[in-house]
């Protein structure tokens, strides 16, 4: 099967190299072999994306007899283009398990509005991408299926939630997956798999017509091979919908036009302290940072170091929202055992706040973001490593006692949920790699924006970091 990217794939259809239903074939068997090898996939569609595939292929034709191809790809980029969607998105008619015992068997009665975006400009959603149960840790250890693992090492975790994504794209099943981010859960796992992650500002991608959006904190992103692909997927799903609280402009011309567009002098802080914990940084993590401040400071861009704006202490008020969210589940009282340890933990911790405890929590995380605002507001965009670590071992993380577990993972990921309490957007980036204990890993550089709505210059800064360092496209699954 020849790997192309999610553009080159969309431009090949569109010439008659590559036929859509051959296509999806291919991506299917490549699912069903090294796809399970890394525990990409929850659930193959493949009726429907045979069926995708099928109209693709006629619509296709079609614009090939009346002379519309151009008109086509304007209206259709990624038209055919295998793009799985993740198992906290609902499909109708399709499963949806969301990691957990309880819905084991469950069929979606409704299409969540991303989704329906992604069917609309015709993608092929090929399954629906592994997650650990509700989306909560940053590892993917579902209740049900096979753990999502990095292809870079098969001992290692792809990081959560959206982990089975990342691992679909780096290893060349597919060349673009949505996923959704809370707290990191699209740039943890780009980092563990050696790709790119993006979330998006808050209020640029909808929750609507059936999620809500509460705080903010969740947004629906993508994970890549390149920049130009991942922003090719945010234009697909930047789309405002009645009644959302809050709306981020898009550019006039669509994201991946901003990735043709190198910015000029910025003003970049670069941040090592961790945020929500205190740990220690591998030195790799470093390396793989001041790697990008080199070639950073090479294309002329201004770049400083910069304090830590608040403390872990501090951080922990994103802990009530997470926790009063966990336990505002609405599962049956007889679940309860059946949960995974993480879920019981967040569920009982949540059940001790009240009303008045949620409001200062609410209030406590604005507070955060204004103070993080401020102190960055003489800068374009801030870097930390992605992660504290390499892609971790999951008996490191996933813990027996919830409470240790989570804090675990705070040591492991303590940068990235700081951008969900902003709203700013924020991406990562597999600039660096590095051999440890023997085994070659990835280690992302996280970029975020300083101010609401600058995903474009993030973009551009990210495709331009891309140009001048490429990184590996596609990764064999390695075991040790």
């Amino acid at each position: 099967m020849t790997v192309r990217s999610a553009l080159g794939t969309a431009a090949a259809l569109r010439q008659g190299q590559v036929d859509a239903v051959e296509l999806t074939e291919q991506t299917l068997e490549a699912a069903r072999g090294v796809g399970a090898q890394v525990g990409a996939f929850a659930h193959l569609l493949e009726d429907r994306s045979l069926a995708q595939a099928e109209a693709a292929a006629r619509t296709l034709d079609d614009a090939r007899r009346s002379g519309t191809l151009e008109q086509l790809g304007r209206a259709y980029p990624l038209l055919g283009v295998p793009l799985p969607v993740k198992d906290l998105t609902q499909i109708a008619g399709q499963p949806f398990g969301a990691g957990s015992v309880l819905l084991e068997g469950n069929i979606a009665e409704v299409t969540d509005g991303v989704a329906q975006l992604l069917l609309d400009a015709g993608t092929v959603t090929i399954g629906k991408t592994s997650v650990p149960e509700f989306g909560f840790p940053c590892y993917t250890e579902p209740a049900t299926g096979a753990p999502a693992r990095t292809p870079w090492d098969l001992r290692r975790t792809a990081g959560g939630s959206s982990g089975g994504a990342a691992a679909a794209v780096a290893t060349g099943v597919v060349p673009l997956a949505h996923g959704t981010d809370g707290g990191g859960s699209v740039r943890i796992p780009a980092a563990c798999c050696g790709i790119v992650g993006i979330k998006p500002s808050r209020g640029l991608v909808s929750a609507g017509p059936h999620g809500t959006e509460g705080m903010g904190l969740v947004t629906d992103g993508m994970l890549a091979r390149s920049v130009r692909d991942a922003a090719a997927g945010l234009d697909l799903i930047a789309v405002a919908r009645p009644g959302d609280f809050l709306t981020s402009p898009r550019p006039q011309k669509g994201f991946l036009s901003s990735c043709d567009r190198a910015p000029s002098a910025l003003r970049i802080g670069v941040l090592t302290e961790p945020l929500a914990a205190r740990t220690e940084i591998h030195p790799a993590a470093l390396r793989g940072l001041e790697r990008a401040v080199e070639l950073l400071r090479g294309m002329g861009h201004q770049v400083q170091e910069v304090p830590a704006p608040f403390t872990p202490e501090q951080w922990r008020a994103f802990m009530p929202l997470w926790t009063v969210g966990a336990a505002a589940l609405d599962l049956p009282e007889d679940a309860e055992p059946l949960l995974m340890e993480l879920t019981r933990w967040l569920r009982a911790e949540g059940r001790t706040y009240d009303g008045v405890d949620l409001t200062r929590a609410m209030a406590g995380v604005q507070t955060i973001a204004r103070r993080t605002g401020e102190a960055f507001s003489e800068l374009d965009v801030v870097l930390t490593p992605s992660l504290a670590a390499p892609p971790a071992l999951p008996e490191t993380i996933q813990l027996a006692d919830g409470g240790e577990d989570f804090d675990a993972q705070c040591r492991f990921t303590p940068w990235t949920s700081t951008w969900n309490m902003t709203g700013c957007a924020a991406i990562s980036v597999p600039i660096h790699r590095e051999a440890v204990d023997g085994i070659e890993l990835p280690f992302g550089v996280h970029i975020g924006a300083t101010r609401a709505g600058d995903d474009a210059l993030l973009l551009g800064l990210a495709a331009q970091l891309e140009q001048a360092d490429p990184w590996p496209l596609v990764r064999a699954p390695h075991e040790s």
